[in-house]
């Protein structure tokens, strides 16, 4: 065996090992938070609102106003997102100004949540006076995932190869129908990805919502997008800093944790569903 193949082999071995290590993790965590919440969750605990200082009753408007705001951030940043990774690949001229766009969106990415949190509640809550609400916290979460969405969309539209665009221009369609209706459906897996990574983002956050649309407790549901809402991710750190029935609030908070953790495995599964069948349409 030669030392190409003994380097080669260490290094798969060493991914294979890291692979594992992470399906570890994730196992121990789903463990840790299954076998606790489980005895939390019935039939009440997901229709009913809560009761008795939280320590009763169900998480009904929080997994609703969860529902709401991840819908409302993908909805406002999906298009504007999508349009820009369109401007930047396909009609930006190249140049340092362009370079300078792509690195800030990178940066754009690694800021902390609370930082976005903060700037929602200058510009969306006081600023532009929707106050404390769905509104302000969609289009909080909204700036928060766009990085990630905008980085996958280039990525995307970046891997359709050039050769497809030349065939359609060349059968006489023009650049925007060429981007519309061949490069964009190519390249919407890739978009998707983005989606579903935004999606498990924007459902778990606290800090960009506790300034712009949580509130502790509400009797009733939202009527509009200008009403402040329950969330499960600030529901959660509420139970767990705050009350004095800690252990009725920990059995809760972890109830809500593994519906949480549901929710966003079933909106990233819808996603990739979605993903899945639109690359079969494509290749086929």
């Amino acid at each position: 065996m030669s030392r190409r193949d003994v380097f080669q082999k260490a290094g798969f071995g060493l991914l294979w090992l890291c692979m594992a290590a992470n399906i570890v993790f994730l196992g121990a965590i789903l463990w840790f938070i299954a076998v606790r919440g489980l005895p939390a969750i019935s039939w009440e605990f997901l229709t009913a609102a809560p009761r008795d200082a939280m320590t009763a009753g169900g998480i009904a408007p929080a997994i609703l106003g969860t529902l709401y705001l991840t819908l409302g951030a993908v909805l406002v940043a999906l298009p504007l997102g999508v349009a820009c990774a369109v401007y930047l690949t396909e009609y930006s001229p190249k140049g340092w100004a362009v370079n300078a766009i792509r690195v800030s969106v990178n940066n754009l990415a690694g800021v902390p949540s609370v930082v976005f949190g903060l700037f929602g509640l200058a510009v969306f809550v006081k600023g532009a006076g929707f106050g404390v609400s769905i509104l302000s916290g969609s289009l909080t979460l909204a700036m928060l995932t766009l990085p990630l969405i905008i980085s996958a969309s280039q990525e995307a539209l970046v891997a359709v190869p050039q050769s497809v665009r030349e065939a359609s221009l060349a059968l006489g369609a023009s650049r925007w129908e060429t981007i519309r209706k061949v490069v964009l459906p190519a390249a919407l897996p890739g978009i998707l990805t983005g989606v579903i990574l935004s999606v498990g983002r924007a459902a778990g956050e606290t800090a960009p919502i506790l300034f712009t649309a949580a509130a502790f407790y509400l009797k009733g549901y939202p009527d509009s997008v200008f009403s402040e809402v329950m969330a499960l991710p600030y529901h959660i750190y509420a139970l767990m800093t705050e009350g004095t029935h800690p252990e009725a609030q920990t059995r809760i908070a972890y109830g809500s944790s593994l519906v949480l953790l549901a929710l966003v495995l079933a909106m990233s599964m819808l996603a990739i569903y979605i993903r899945q069948r639109q690359r079969r349409t494509y290749h086929a």
